[in-house]
């Protein structure tokens, strides 16, 4: 018969259950870690690792400008209960399932399942520092109860996570018993020591604020290495086109996909990839789906077109329209009502959501044409941030490489990319009717040279930085945890201010969440939104 396991978890000050379905006869109440499936619970941890990822690029995209971010302030857009689902997913399923299967790996030398568990749990210990700084690790995961873990420091877990990967990088290359069911590379464990090294990478571009030498020093043995992520290696997380199971499809595509609405783009982000450059960035009307391609003139549906610019933006900074192509979204921190809008406002498109391609037809959205029916990914580590990170580190740490040739490498791959891949969606007849790949190559030329005279243009590191970056921010569409990182890191691009002359404090780190402030004695709530992650030196208005 089945029946549900249920692991009793004490993870910072809750006792939570984390279920999965067995062929058991014996008693629930005798199951242990011994007993346990690997295969099933390795199954949970790779897709909790995509639940995750989509969490965090949620608030990240709001945050730098990728999408719109709501509220008219940030203390009013944010509250601790909007952290609950992000620490829930990272402490009592990911890393309690994790715990387990590297404790089943050891016993029975599973070492490909227990080298996959060290992986994610390096990333995910990675991603709780860069967006909550100190939290529980030592004591949140003990074989006792312990129901006020204490925070270790960042930079402590940050050199856990980074051993982690070392370990894990040996037992992918060693020999093993039993085969993972690998949702990310299908057992190509040569792929796996890639994504290991990437993540070193990313950790150490993070660390040479604090540690230039010896964050240059790690970078100049991987780059010596040679064997990061490329093309084909792409560590992304695949949904599937199922109607009926709204959970099989990408998160973003259910909410626009029937009845238009969902998510506001962000109207200086459409700037950037429509406007700002005097030509459509090629990558547009793969990202983003028009319902019109006139722009309203109707009050009631868009307010700002008849008030003035704030005072306090910037003469050349966008405002309201990004343009004259029927682009449709909201400013920062824009907390007006929600209008009659929903089959008006610019919609996700075909990449890397799965929904449609925008082929200068606009249709507003329904159930008769669902597209790619949300067969989306999400693109969590790509070879074109590969280098767009080595770009970033020639310029401002000196390795070896040359950052113009980096940078254009990585928008190569980008463009490259999102075409290829959707071509393999049932999009593939209306981009080809749109664009040959003659035709595209044509457009990418144009938007390299437009790129590379600018970088070449520009004589200090600074404006070469400030390049760099808003390239590699506009590659990250679908990615708005490394863009948060990247803004933090790096100051750039100079964003769009909010609706407000005082929106508050930047979150340089997320606030605590109330499930972990409300039930741990050992918990402190953050002051505010200005407490910055260790690696975060820069100064408390470095960024807005």
């Amino acid at each position: 018969m089945k029946i549900k396991i249920y692991s009793i978890l004490f993870v910072l000050g809750l006792i939570t259950f984390s279920s999965c379905e067995l062929n058991y006869l014996d008693s629930p109440n005798a199951v242990t870690e011994s007993s346990s499936d690997a295969d099933f619970l390795l199954n949970n941890i790779q897709i909790r690792t995509a639940e995750l990822f989509d969490e965090l690029d949620n608030i990240d995209s709001d945050l730098v400008r990728m999408t719109n971010q709501d509220g008219s302030t940030y203390e009013t857009s944010y509250q601790p209960v909007d952290f609950n689902e992000p620490w829930r997913l990272s402490y009592s399923s990911l890393l309690a399932d994790i715990k387990a299967v590297k404790a089943l790996a050891a016993s029975k030398s599973l070492k490909r399942h227990g080298a996959i568990a060290k992986t994610i749990e390096a990333y995910v210990l990675i991603a709780l520092v860069d967006h909550f700084g100190d939290v529980p690790f030592t004591e949140a995961l003990g074989g006792s109860a312990n129901f006020a873990p204490k925070a270790d420091a960042g930079t402590a877990i940050y050199a856990a996570a980074l051993e982690l990967l070392k370990a894990a990088k040996a037992e992918f290359g060693g020999t093993a018993t039993g085969t993972p069911n690998d949702f990310f590379y299908a057992n190509n464990y040569a792929k796996w020591i890639k994504f290991v090294n990437t993540l070193s990478l990313k950790a150490q571009l993070n660390r040479r604020l604090i540690d230039k030498a010896g964050a240059t020093t790690a970078i100049a043995d991987l780059i010596k290495e040679n064997n990061f992520i490329a093309n084909g290696d792409d560590f992304i997380f695949k949904y599937g086109v199922s109607v009926s199971d709204p959970a099989s499809q990408h998160p973003d595509f259910a909410n626009q996909a029937t009845a238009g609405g969902g998510d506001y783009q962000s109207n200086f982000y459409l700037w950037h990839m429509t406007e700002a450059k005097g030509l459509d960035d090629p990558r547009a009307k793969y990202y983003f789906y028009r319902q019109v391609n006139v722009n309203t003139t109707n009050i009631s549906e868009l307010q700002c077109i008849s008030t003035f610019k704030p005072a306090h933006y910037a003469e050349d900074m966008i405002f309201c329209l990004p343009g004259s192509k029927g682009y449709w979204g909201r400013d920062h921190l824009n907390n007006e009502g929600i209008p009659p809008d929903g089959l008006k406002r610019t919609l996700y498109g075909v990449y890397p959501v799965g929904y449609r391609f925008d082929e200068n037809k606009p249709v507003a959205a329904g159930p008769v044409d669902l597209a790619t029916r949300g067969a989306g990914i999400e693109p969590i580590m790509m070879a074109s941030y590969v280098d767009f990170m080595l770009a970033e580190a020639a310029l401002m740490l000196g390795t070896t490489g040359d950052a113009k040739a980096l940078m254009t490498s990585g928008i190569t791959k980008s463009l490259n990319f999102v075409r290829s891949w959707s071509l393999t969606t049932s999009e593939a007849a209306k981009i080809n009717a749109v664009e040959t790949t003659v035709q595209f190559d044509a457009i990418k030329a144009k938007y390299i040279k437009n790129v590379t005279d600018s970088y070449d243009a520009t004589t200090d590191n600074s404006g070469k930085l400030a390049i760099l970056a808003r390239e590699y921010w506009l590659t990250l569409y679908g990615n708005g945890y490394e863009a948060y990182n990247l803004y933090r890191r790096t100051g750039y691009p100079a964003m769009q201010p909010g609706l407000l002359a005082n929106v508050g404090k930047f979150p340089r780190t997320w606030i605590y969440p109330s499930d972990y402030v409300n039930t741990n004695s050992n918990a402190k709530q953050k002051a505010d939104f200005g407490v910055q992650v260790f690696w975060d030196t820069n100064s408390a208005t470095f960024v807005k």
